[in-house]
């Protein structure tokens, strides 16, 4: 007998004998909970990876029906792959996967493989959109190309990152030389573009490369519309009466810093109050969507507040060396 199904019914068997068992109450608490989470990650899964489609077919659009056609480039890796497409006869879907791959292998070994298995499959989901979905070519004016190419480009990179993930690898190199030189992700996209307009205005034309630089800055906007920005850091308050598990699954398993001060609640009965721990940490949007999944599979009825914060000041956050 083949030993793998000899193990299912091995398996098989010592389930039936523990069925016939009472299960105690410890039992059951112990998998409830398991239970629950499988659902929340389901749950969690499924709504990001329909913004990580959307952004996929959003950004297909962008660039088959506005830029490539009328030989157009953008800033980060896509700007690469499609200043790449202009001079050589490879076609655009295989370069955004060479162009992308190693940015994505630092990710793995910087970030998390998590984020890094997302950017992957929605940067091979957007070859095979940019290879075999055929868009219809929207207009020939440059200045439509450039704004409205950039806007829905924009668009798919915004909301693939809001699925936790990213479609332009450059994001993950400026998170990485953030981290290392102290100076903003911001700061570091800007330098990799004006190197890449450079080579465009050097390649094809100056005109071609003003028309990128427009382009660029319309998909830089609607990403900061759609997710505030690489960058930006939000604010989060916890209030529940799970503080403690809390407070430890932000520490150990997202390993991010937080603050707790005491509260009382004012919710309830006239007169009473009860005191209770209110946890306060920061993290990135890119981030957002892991803290939201953990914080429910902990408590559900948690009551989150969330807000952008525009500026920091000391702590573990590295800010521009110069103001």
């Amino acid at each position: 007998m083949n030993p793998i199904i000899a193990k299912l019914l091995i398996d098989i068997a010592r389930k039936k004998i523990k069925s016939k068992q009472p299960e105690s109450p410890v039992t059951k608490k112990q998998i409830e909970p398991v239970v629950n989470n499988l659902h929340i990650e389901l749950t969690h899964a499924i709504k990001e990876y329909i913004f990580i489609a959307i952004g996929v077919f959003s950004a297909g659009f962008g660039l088959k029906g506005f830029l490539l056609p009328n030989r157009f480039i953008d800033g980060g890796a896509t700007g690469i792959s499609l200043l790449l497409e202009n001079i050589t006869n490879i076609e655009l879907g295989y370069l955004l996967i060479l162009v992308n791959l190693p940015f994505l292998l630092l990710g793995a070994r910087t970030l998390n493989i998590k984020f890094a298995i997302r950017s992957i499959i929605a940067i091979g989901f957007l070859a095979l959109v940019v290879h075999f979905v055929d868009y219809p070519i929207i207009t020939e004016d440059k200045l439509l190309i450039a704004v409205f190419g950039g806007f829905f480009l924009g668009l798919g990179i915004g909301m693939a990152m809001r699925g936790g993930s990213v479609i332009d690898g450059t994001e993950i190199l400026a998170i990485f030389l953030s981290r290392k030189f102290s100076i903003t992700v911001g700061d570091v996209l800007l330098i990799i573009n004006i190197i890449i307009f450079s080579f465009g205005a050097y390649i094809l034309s100056i005109e071609t490369a003003l028309y990128a630089i427009l382009t660029y800055l319309a998909a830089g906007k609607t990403v900061d519309f759609v997710v505030d920005g690489v960058e930006e850091y939000v604010g989060v308050t916890i209030i529940s009466e799970k503080h403690d598990e809390l407070q430890v699954m932000i520490v150990e398993k997202l390993r991010r810093a937080c603050t707790i001060y005491a509260g009382k609640g004012g919710f309830g009965t006239s007169g009473k109050s009860y005191e209770k721990d209110i946890i306060y940490t920061v993290v990135t949007r890119l981030e957002l969507a892991r803290l939201n999944t953990e914080i429910d599979k902990i408590d559900k009825k948690a009551f989150i507040i969330m807000g952008l914060v525009k500026d920091l000041r000391g702590g573990m956050i590295k800010k521009k060396p110069l103001k």
